[in-house]
């Protein structure tokens, strides 16, 4: 890329999928390979197109910091939209990631058909609990300060991870051990503060599934407040926690399967 190119967050078609195209998002300290364990068992239904965030797996780190606003990433969603040709589209979030699917659900409603999401606390969370500002950009600076050996340190880092397979965990440590310490830190102070989605739940149009890690116990009010606020949703409490489609791809699988074949 010279240095004059506009960076952009890449995107890539999963082998073998018909049909409408699913947006995949991943959360932190992730990549693509999130979804590895779940792309046989969808392709049948959707062609998945899986996004990478600023820094992680191949997507640069871009020095400009106005990339790595909510709404700047939603954008990179919304231009792969119109590059691809479709006027609606599917989506699945995970963690972060989910926060972000959400949002662009909120924003763009008549472009969403349906949608998946996994827990997600930085969603639904009401935006005074994710933290101050001040707060956001002390964390940024730590990690940015420590670089990878901070990374390493972070309690979602997958290396800490009980409920993995040892050599799925080991995969995902090294997926995320080669993520850009930069690019956490900015997307830790400038999106983070931003991610809530919880005033804007009832907005919330198009069919939706959570797809709930039910062993997470910090998650499950909040399961519960996406249960009471967001429409008609549908809800598949899955055995395993925050990284449910990594944990029990069986379960998620089954799960997201039955939701795309109800609403296609």
């Amino acid at each position: 890329m010279s240095a004059a190119a506009t960076p952009r967050m890449p995107y890539r078609l999963a082998r073998g999928g018909r049909g409408p195209y699913m947006f995949f998002l991943h959360g932190m300290l992730s990549s693509r390979a999130q979804w590895r364990p779940n792309l046989a068992a969808l392709v049948g239904l959707v062609q998945p197109v899986l996004f990478e965030l600023w820094g992680h797996g191949d997507a640069p780190c871009p020095e400009d910091e106005r990339y790595y606003t909510a709404e700047a990433i939603l954008g990179e969603l919304e231009r792969a939209r119109a590059e691809l040709g479709a006027e609606r589209v599917l989506l699945c979030g995970q963690s972060l990631g989910a926060a972000l699917t959400l949002r662009y659900s909120i924003l763009h409603p008549e472009r969403v058909q349906a949608q998946v999401f996994t827990n997600s606390r930085s969603a639904l969370l009401a935006p005074e609990a994710l933290g101050s500002p001040e707060d956001s950009a002390a964390r940024a600076e730590a990690i940015e300060r420590g670089g990878s050996a901070a990374l390493a340190r972070l309690p979602f880092h997958p290396r800490h991870a009980r409920r993995l397979e040892p050599t799925l965990r080991e995969a995902m440590a090294a997926v995320a051990d080669a993520t850009d310490p930069r690019a956490v830190a900015r997307l830790t102070r400038i999106a983070r503060p931003q991610l809530s989605v919880l005033g804007d739940l009832h907005r919330i149009a198009c069919p939706t599934l959570l797809v709930n890690g039910r062993s997470e116990r910090s998650f499950q009010p909040l399961r519960d407040v996406a249960e009471n606020r967001i429409r008609g949703i549908r809800i598949a409490d899955v055995p395993g926690g925050h990284a449910i489609n990594l944990e029990n791809p069986e379960g998620f699988n089954a799960a997201v399967a039955e939701f795309l074949r109800a609403v296609l």
